[in-house]
């Protein structure tokens, strides 16, 4: 997934606070149906739209990450001595998505949504080849730009929910495959990058800017009001559409049949509490995880792919800025080695 894989690329949880003022005495408070808010942390909403009602919501996400691979090409006579070459490569990678979200209520407990982003990435990549007589680092820089995959996602509140009881939001999201696809991108190979005759360091000259696969997720979210906080969680599966007959694009346009790309499934939770400061701010913390199984070719898994943990922690933050505009904040840190360090975002949802 951007493809977070994360794809795991890829937008938080959405919501509004909503302020009530307090009822005459005698007069009991008046009830919508609808889940408590909370400070926004991950994709799926706290709070659906109401019924009519229309929500823009402008964003700006960046990640951070970095990573070292030691590469041992050749032989060893004895395990302190190795005859070939040792390549230590140093990748530090930067992602910034801005993106425009709709949202419009079908009803109190439906509401419909659409997301566009654009992405801009860049990597660097510092290599040393050890034992070829140079200490010369080599870098190779890339970066792509343009417009994302877009998506659309259907969410519909099970159940009336209300004091001691949980609420409940059944989600389908629905990922296209307009970014740049990463199989068309040109990659710094003369005639294969992978096999006995692969020539070329096997990086993309320009970054995609989306997963090349279409994905359907369903997901079902939970809130729990237990005063003066309101617990959540969610639980999801990602399933990327395989693509038969994919072809690489090389150096001189040559294209390197890969045949059938079967990416795999993303098990997805996350859980978190949320906290009311004032009849304004609320803060969240909360752990995001996903675990993506192994990318198959042709039926059989891809040499060297392997099930792989994405694990964040995460604080948000909620003020709400008028009853129409609430401004969102949220910081994640990374907890295994392939998720990005760092996540910043930045969100400003107006009710209309």
């Amino acid at each position: 997934m951007q493809a977070k894989a994360i794809w795991l690329t890829a937008a938080m949880l959405a919501s509004r606070i909503a302020v009530a003022e307090p009822d005459p005495v005698g007069n009991p408070p008046q009830q919508d149906g609808r889940p408590p808010a909370v400070a926004p942390l991950f994709e799926q909403p706290g709070v659906l739209t109401p019924r009519g009602k229309i929500v823009l919501e402008p964003s700006m996400q960046f990640g951070y990450s970095s990573s070292n691979r030691v590469v041992l090409v050749g032989y060893t006579i004895i395990p302190a001595l190795l005859i070939g070459l040792v390549d230590v490569r140093e990748v530090k990678r930067n992602t910034t998505t801005a993106a425009l979200t709709a949202r419009y209520g079908l009803s109190n407990r439906a509401e419909l949504e659409f997301r566009v982003p654009y992405v801009y990435r860049s990597d660097s990549t510092v290599s040393r080849e050890l034992f070829t007589g140079t200490g010369v680092d080599r870098v190779f820089e890339t970066s792509g730009r343009g417009v994302g995959d877009a998506e659309l996602a259907l969410r519909y509140q099970l159940n009336e929910g209300g004091a001691d009881k949980p609420y409940y939001v059944a989600g389908l999201r629905f990922k296209s495959r307009t970014g740049t696809d990463p199989f068309s991108v040109v990659t710094d190979c003369t005639k294969r990058c992978v096999g006995p005759d692969a020539t070329g360091t096997g990086l993309p000259l320009e970054l995609p800017t989306g997963s090349g696969f279409y994905a359907l997720q369903p997901s079902l979210t939970w809130l729990y009001a237990s005063d003066p906080a309101i617990l959540f969680g969610t639980v999801s599966y990602l399933h990327n559409f395989k693509r038969d007959n994919v072809n690489r694009q090389v150096l001189g346009g040559e294209l390197e049949p890969l045949g059938a790309i079967a990416p795999g499934g993303v098990i997805g939770f996350n859980f978190g509490v949320g906290l009311a400061l004032n009849d304004r701010a609320l803060i969240s913390f909360g752990y995001d995880h996903s675990s993506i199984a192994r990318t198959k070719q042709n039926g059989v898994p891809v040499a060297g792919s392997v099930r792989t943990q994405l694990g964040t922690l995460l604080t948000g933050f909620s003020y709400r800025i008028s009853d129409k505009r609430t401004l969102n904040i949220a910081v994640g840190a990374g907890l295994t080695r392939d998720t990005p360090d760092v996540q910043l975002s930045f969100r400003l949802p107006v009710t209309f």
